[in-house]
């Protein structure tokens, strides 16, 4: 206590501290200010920022989570926060299309690793009162004869589901949350946690300087493995460290051209494609966010290479762009001219169950990290933020998050 009391009267002191301000670390600073707590967001970039897994101008949200029904609570959360995020800013956020989720009938397609994904999908609307309505092929083409389908697909048609712009949700939170008095530090990478005394403060070190908190929440997205490797804990390094992988993904928009109608919110909704047997048979895409400029936007994944924040190749050349356009696009939409007005690369934390990881570091109940990994995080993040703030500040919670506890991962 008298350690604490010598080191408070020139180190800076904070109720909660949250590192990372992307997609789940910019929920929480806003949650945590929301609730009237002394918080420090800190950031290495100035969010919202293209150089990790929040950028690129949309990303899908949709209420039935084939994923697994341990998320459906969570994205129906970030649906209202989207919307009362927009009445308190101005900004607009979250855009509903209608989603479709497609695949062949009588095959296993898999999705963020669950096989079946479709059916998974469909029992999970049934189960949680998710309007919905299930298409074959002809169904399909009725609604959207834009698509170029094979004939034996069955389909999930979701009337609630859409697009988030992930810059407007990660701006809207942060500005927030310093108008309810959180404090903003960016530009600052934070280097090193160490717990003080019996572990009841916690001291964060960054390029900066020093603070102290009762809490921590890191929230590093892609630099996750990273940080853990640069601690002082071994156990943090070699028992959580090897459970995080991170994949480079490319995300690209094809001129509409004349058929710009087609592809226009209200005429094209977000879709989910799985159309062959391999695990890059697949794509999602979105209708245009951008009147001034149509576009199509697709992108699908890839496990097989790893990378690093430092490593990742943020260029995508028009090779990429070529083979997205003539293996997955041109197939399914005919007559798009395969002029790609930008592509982008960005990058998934995945962990080797493609589920989220939300749990305190070893020995240190203090520190708790959230990586909301494999691709499928963001329509979950504002939700998330507020299960977490919840969690931080020991307040009654319906959240159960004890699905994304990593003992699952370790055997």
């Amino acid at each position: 206590l008298k350690f604490f009391r010598l080191l408070s009267v020139t180190t800076p002191h904070f109720d909660a501290i949250v590192i990372g301000l992307g997609a789940i670390g910019a929920a929480t600073f806003y949650q945590l200010a929301q609730r009237g707590t002394k918080v420090l967001g800190i950031d290495q970039f100035s969010p919202p920022h293209d150089q990790g897994s929040s950028h690129g101008e949309s990303r899908i949200s949709r209420l039935a989570i084939g994923e697994g029904d341990e998320y459906v609570p969570l994205v129906h959360r970030s649906h209202q926060v989207w919307r009362e995020l927009e009445a308190r800013t101005g900004r607009s956020i979250f855009t509903t299309t209608g989603g479709l989720i497609l695949a062949p009938r009588d095959r296993i397609a898999a999705h963020h690793g669950k096989s079946d994904f479709v059916r998974r999908t469909i029992e999970c609307a049934q189960r949680h009162g998710i309007s919905h309505e299930v298409l074959d092929a002809a169904g399909i083409h009725q609604r959207y004869p834009q698509l170029q389908l094979q004939g034996d697909e069955l389909g999930y048609l979701e009337r609630d589901a859409g697009f988030v712009r992930p810059e407007q949700a990660i701006a809207a939170q942060i500005e927030s949350a310093v108008q309810l008095g959180g404090t903003l530090r960016t530009g600052e990478k934070v280097l090193a946690i160490h717990p003080v005394g019996s572990g009841e403060i916690v001291e964060v070190h960054t390029t900066q300087g020093r603070y102290t908190t009762h809490q921590v929440v890191v929230a590093t997205g892609p630099w996750l493995p990273e940080f853990l490797g640069q601690q002082a804990r071994s156990d943090w390094r070699t028992v959580w460290g090897p459970h995080f992988g991170v994949y480079r993904q490319v995300m690209y928009w094809f001129d509409t051209g004349p058929a710009a109608a087609q592809f226009a919110p209200g005429t094209l909704p977000i879709f989910i494609w799985m159309f062959g047997d391999d695990q890059e048979d697949y794509m999602y895409g979105f209708p245009s966010s951008d009147p001034a400029q149509p576009a199509l936007k697709v992108a699908s994944e890839q496990y097989v290479d790893t990378t690093s924040p430092d490593a990742v190749d943020r260029t995508v050349t028009a090779e990429e762009a070529d083979a997205m356009f003539r293996q997955k696009v041109a197939p399914r939409f005919p007559g798009l001219s395969g002029r790609v007005l930008q592509s982008k690369a960005c990058m998934y934390t995945v962990t080797p169950d493609r589920h989220f990881v939300i749990d305190s570091l070893p020995g240190t109940p203090h520190v708790l990290v959230a990586s909301a990994c494999s691709g499928h995080g963001f329509k979950h993040s504002a939700g998330l933020g507020d299960a977490i703030a919840e969690q931080v500040l020991g307040l009654p919670t319906a959240y159960d998050l004890s699905a994304f506890r990593i003992n699952r991962l370790l055997g």
